[in-house]
């Protein structure tokens, strides 16, 4: 137990180090322009689609002519049906309205 807990204070005191190390302030050395001792000057390509911004909608579609606007859609409530007895796995189910 107190070896666990020496090496998760080790551990700790490592990982504070190493974050300290790296938030240092130092020079700025990009790789394309050669920071990471490579001299091969390759600039990043980025492919991405082109940014497409749909119109903002505010309400239904408004036409012109009204007669020429499609007729509302009614609502059709699904039909109830019985579903019979039935055995599901090891389960007995009863017979019931779906």
């Amino acid at each position: 137990m107190i070896f666990s807990k020496r090496l998760g204070m080790l551990a700790a005191v490592v990982g504070l180090a190493a974050a300290g190390v790296m938030a240092a302030p130092h020079e700025a050395a990009a790789w394309w322009r050669g920071g990471f001792g490579v001299g091969v000057v390759v600039p990043p390509v980025v492919v991405a689609p082109v940014p497409v911004y749909p119109a903002p909608v505010y309400g239904p579609p408004v036409y012109a002519p009204r007669i020429y606007a499609p007729p509302p859609v009614a609502y059709v409530a699904p039909r109830r049906f019985w579903v019979p007895p039935h055995w599901e796995g090891p389960y007995w189910v009863r017979g019931h309205w779906r």
